[in-house]
């Protein structure tokens, strides 16, 4: 069985309610359709009911019917969510009347519904930039407790890889922080043991990379992924995780008990958190073309509700993974 049939029947047994502030959207529009067809959440759409529906019948779908729409520039539960939002942005210098303006803008309307505890996550970004689907989130939602850092995770799913028995890796972060401090690449690297956890399953074996493996090289570099393995150690116990390691060292066995004799993760990683988005983006895209690897992501960690981007060229099925991963998500936290 795929990965992604795992996740999807995940979801299924979940029941996770999904909103999805492009509700108006044509692959959007069609992904609700067949998520509930499927029963793989529940849907709230955010748009003008009768264009939804108009679209629903010309694009001959039949379960749009079964989402919540919500309306944002007629809702007659506006002036809850803007004392909601006032309320929690009112130290920030935001007016009520500001607060009323921002709850018809559906990527605001959307997280409050998370707050609010009306929906588990959201899939937004087929229409909107990565900035404009984060910032209400960052306003709403907020990270998750000890986390202070967003990042973006990849599932590489391989065939038959002589190094990855699971045929899985974790990679994080290719796609949202640049250039994290030591505190905060050990941040990532408990949010991407987690999302192996909960979304692929996995029981993470976490390797902090660098281009150095156990002093092999010395540079200020090395010394932050060093220091990031001592805080990630330090935050959270339970964690398995070993760095720094070069590449090959955290997964072929051969190397790793030749290059770090004694750790306990060398040659044997399913997470790799690479030192910059740089790395890990460059990694993640050459993985993908040149060893025909499937990546699944970016799966935003570190909120404190599931909420996930999409590229503004998805596809339709791209946007039913989504939606799947992000209830799975929701069931971990």
């Amino acid at each position: 069985m795929t990965l992604m049939k795992t996740i999807r029947e995940n979801a299924q047994k979940l029941s996770k309610c999904i909103v999805l502030p492009e509700g108006t959207e044509e692959r959007t529009l069609k992904a609700a359709d067949y998520i509930l067809k499927e029963k793989l959440a529940r849907i709230i759409l955010l748009g003008n009911k009768t264009e939804i529906e108009r679209k629903s019948q010309e694009w001959s779908l039949q379960f749009t019917t079964n989402a919540r729409i919500i309306d944002p520039l007629n809702n007659p539960d506006k002036e809850k969510y803007a004392e909601l939002l006032y309320e929690i942005r009112k130290s920030k210098g935001l007016t009520y009347e500001e607060a009323l303006v921002l709850t018809e803008d559906p990527l605001y309307l959307a997280t409050l519904l998370i707050k609010a505890g009306e929906a588990d996550g959201e899939v937004a970004g087929a229409m909107n930039s990565t900035g404009n689907v984060l910032r209400p989130a960052f306003q709403i939602v907020k990270t998750m407790p000890g986390i202070s850092v967003v990042s973006g995770a990849f599932l590489m799913i391989l065939k038959d890889n002589p190094y990855v028995p699971e045929n899985i890796l974790v990679f994080a972060d290719c796609a949202v922080h640049p250039d994290p401090t030591a505190s905060e690449l050990a941040e990532i690297a408990i949010s991407t043991a987690r999302t192996a956890q909960s979304i692929a399953g996995l029981e993470p074996r976490v390797a902090m990379l660098s281009f150095s493996t156990k002093g092999s090289a010395k540079h200020a570099l090395c010394d932050k992924v060093i220091e990031a393995t001592r805080i990630a150690k330090e935050k959270a116990p339970w964690l398995q995780i070993d760095g720094e390691l070069q590449a090959d060292a955290a997964i072929v066995e051969s190397v790793g008990i030749h290059k770090a004799p004694g750790s306990l993760i060398a040659g044997k990683a399913n997470v790799l958190v690479f030192p910059s988005l740089e790395t890990g983006n460059i990694a993640y895209k050459l993985v993908q073309r040149l060893a025909g690897a499937e990546a699944i992501g970016p799966v935003l960690q570190g909120m404190a509700a599931p909420i996930n981007d999409l590229s503004r060229g998805c596809s339709v099925s791209d946007i039913v993974n989504l939606v799947a991963i992000t209830a799975t998500q929701s069931a971990g936290m």
